[in-house]
């Protein structure tokens, strides 16, 4: 039987991946955590997979499946499987997610969006945690873009509440490339094994658009599920705009 700190460690494995839920076209989703406030038009979909392995032999192979509806607001509905490995033991994931964009980023303006889902082991179908998160999002050109997000984050297993942040960049220095930077992490009880649950995390990657519907990430991270290890992730985005 785990104990709580390999619970916790599985349990932050999986939700880390989608807790600041990845956000859509034009914006970093994928691997990264931090999101942007920009939903796509509805209609549209995509499919971000990645694969993700740690120094610790940790290890993380996701896929999220997504399209956006019209409700109030444009909404991107989506559902990420993530098949893990934490302290040796192997676990798979699902977490059904929404993100409702309040108000678009655009250039000299701030965008504002809303997101939030549950995480639920896929063997024996128990609720392993939530999540709701805010992206904010200031464009300072086509090019450069800052994004802030602030939220909450529930451990079902431990009863533990976390507050959850994040702070990240998104530059194209040239046509094509984009190099993308974040922190983020979690705060709340101290006394969680192990210790560095609650340490910041980073990740700064590279990612190339060879065409505007897919993108191809390679990402360096630190930290990223709290294990203090460092990460090498390989991903891939693909994106079915709606047709014009």
């Amino acid at each position: 039987m785990r104990g709580v700190g390999q619970t916790l460690s599985a349990m932050l494995c999986a939700l880390s991946l989608t807790m600041l839920a990845p956000s859509v076209a034009r914006a970093a989703g994928g691997a990264f955590a931090v999101d942007d406030a920009a939903v796509d038009d509805p209609g549209a979909c995509k499919v971000e997979s990645w694969a993700s392995s740690a120094s610790n032999r940790d290890f993380a192979a996701v896929t999220t499946p997504a399209c956006v509806v019209k409700l109030f607001f444009p909404t991107e509905v989506g559902l990420q499987v993530a098949r893990t490995r934490a302290g040796g033991e192997w676990s798979t994931s699902v977490t059904p997610k929404a993100k409702m964009m309040i108000n678009e980023p655009k250039v000299g303006n701030f965008g504002l969006a809303i997101s939030a889902g549950a995480t639920y082991d896929a063997a024996t179908g128990q609720n392993i945690g939530s999540f709701v998160n805010v992206p904010v999002t200031y464009m300072f050109s086509e090019t450069f873009k800052v994004n802030v997000n602030g939220g909450w984050t529930y451990d079902h297993i431990n009863l533990l509440h976390f507050a959850t942040y994040g702070f990240g960049f998104e530059w194209v220095p040239v046509k094509n490339w984009t190099v993308i930077g974040e922190v983020f992490g979690l705060v709340g009880p101290q006394n969680v094994d192990p210790r560095t649950v609650t340490d910041p995390r980073f990740q700064v990657g590279v990612r190339y658009t060879p065409i505007e519907t897919l993108d191809f990430d390679l990402i360096y991270g630190r930290n990223i599920t709290g294990e203090n290890a460092n990460w090498i992730t390989i991903g891939m985005n693909v994106r079915f705009p709606v047709p014009k």
